[in-house]
């Protein structure tokens, strides 16, 4: 009787758990593609570990235009994934359609810097090189190739290719207009 009881205990914990991954009651918000990118619209967003406020924040996102990955939708909440993992939920007025990726995050030590080329073809002029973790305004994607916009010191847009796998915040083959 107590490995039945004990049993069911775990049985309970993992479908709990399961649950927790979903949206309560399975209702979806927009209707759009899940999972898709999108972006941070402030400086200052709360990710909570539900989906409401009154669920505790676990973290608190300071960069807008970051890139996130709709996970899941409820209601007004979406569930993000950073680029390292991190999970939770936002509301959605604190998200933005606008498409920005963070060139090549994983990288890790003493990687050379990161090729911006002039045209969509690595033996082209180089017009910047950028350090992992530096976010890009996506103008367009082929499935290959990313036009992207960086500003530099704070002044001057930089406008450029890079190679679509070096980038998280766009999928693997995805074309963007």
């Amino acid at each position: 009787m107590r490995k039945i009881i004990l049993a069911l205990a775990v049985a309970s914990l993992s479908t709990g758990a399961a649950l927790a991954q979903q949206p309560p009651g399975g209702r979806l918000g927009t209707g759009l593609p899940v999972p898709r990118y999108v972006s941070l619209k402030t400086d200052r967003v709360n990710l909570r570990e539900g989906p409401s406020k009154d669920h505790r924040t676990a973290w608190v996102f300071q960069r807008a235009g970051l890139p996130v990955e709709i996970i899941a939708e409820y209601e007004t909440w979406r569930r993000i994934r950073d680029s390292e993992g991190t999970e939770g939920w936002v509301l959605h007025s604190l998200l933005s359609g606008r498409r920005t990726a963070l060139a090549m995050p994983w990288a890790k030590g003493n990687q050379p810097p990161i090729s911006l080329f002039d045209r969509a073809d690595d033996k082209s002029a180089v017009v910047a090189h950028l350090q992992p973790g530096v976010i890009t305004n996506i103008k367009g994607c082929d499935g290959k190739w990313c036009r992207v916009m960086i500003t530099m010191d704070g002044a001057r847009d930089v406008d450029g290719f890079i190679q679509q796998e070096k980038l998280w915040g766009v999928y693997p083959n995805e074309t963007v207009e």
